[in-house]
């Protein structure tokens, strides 16, 4: 299988030098302010759709998404329009997950500015928090426990939208029993549930927060997101955390997910490829549905 067909779930588009579309990006102009994954610096840059498909790999793009890069962008519709643009310029099939603030009173108004746009597809507000952590924490404080969050969570139902939910092994039970109240919003964990820790205690958490997610089956996951917390390192750990998704989700639930060009800072787009086809063994049902069929049933291409 050395040319298939790929979407890629997962990834970022973004111009921090030249702006065309007046996003107004904050943490990207930010140059080598620590993030939770290291530092950002070589990837503080434009980072445009022709680029994106050129990454070398044997593969040909079916479609991919964007996932929204800054919320603290000053108004995250103009993000939207961007990448909107982008696709209907050169005809790729992109859809979008935006960003809008589930605590805030205008988070409707918000949200129906966004779906003026036709690729949109879903909502990304990262929930990530440690209290103990807060040099890894995305968020400040545990929405998850936020009435207004959870009341508007609830909305997206009523736009037919999904929700990407990137969070710790420590909030998997707790979100869980949360995203059991609201079947009708499909859900898919990103960055394969972000493990950091890859102690044997640490994958023993995230292995019980995984499991508990996959018994909800309106959950997914992707398989991405591995320079985020593994760097470089697609060794020993890397592939116990895939099998283990592959294992618990099954492939119909499963989707990969390149991460880029936040992964580049310590992986290149074939070392990805070849990590994940490594894994996924030689069933053609099941490359065919981690590569394409997933993503392109849950985002809806």
């Amino acid at each position: 299988m050395t040319d298939f067909k790929l979407i890629d779930a997962h990834h970022h588009l973004w111009a921090p030098q030249s702006d065309p579309g007046q996003v107004g990006y904050v943490w990207l102009k930010d140059i080598g302010a620590p993030k939770p994954f290291g530092d950002p610096t070589a990837i503080q840059r434009d980072y445009l759709i022709a680029e994106f498909l050129a990454e070398p790999a044997p593969h040909q793009f079916a479609g991919s998404v964007h996932l929204q890069c800054d919320p603290n962008v000053p108004d995250p519709v103009a993000e939207t329009a961007f990448i909107q643009g982008m696709s209907d310029a050169t005809g790729h099939p992109l859809m979008i997950v935006a960003f809008a603030d589930l605590t805030r009173a205008d988070f409707a108004e918000v949200l129906v500015r966004h779906l003026s746009y036709p690729n949109l597809r879903g909502i990304r507000q990262i929930i990530s928090h440690l209290p103990a952590r807060p040099a890894i924490s995305f968020a400040a404080r545990n929405l998850l426990q936020d009435r207004v969050w959870r009341e508007n969570y609830a909305v997206l139902a009523q736009h037919g939208l999904s929700f990407d939910l990137q969070l710790y092994p420590e909030q998997m039970e707790e979100a869980a029993a949360f995203l059991a109240l609201h079947p009708d919003v499909p859900v898919v964990i990103d960055h394969l549930g972000s493990p950091y820790d890859t102690s044997t205690t640490g994958l023993g958490m995230w292995q019980t927060g995984m499991t508990v997610l996959a018994a909800l089956p309106h959950v997914s996951v992707k398989l991405g997101g591995y320079a985020m917390y593994l760097g470089a390192d697609l060794g020993a750990a890397a592939r116990h955390v895939t099998q283990t998704a592959l294992d618990l989700f099954g492939p119909e639930r499963v989707m990969f997910a390149s991460n880029f060009p936040v992964d580049s800072v310590h992986l290149t787009y074939g070392d990805l490829l070849t990590f994940v086809l490594g894994v996924l063994g030689d069933n053609p049902d099941v490359r065919t549905a981690v590569l394409h069929d997933t993503a392109h049933r849950f985002y809806r291409f």
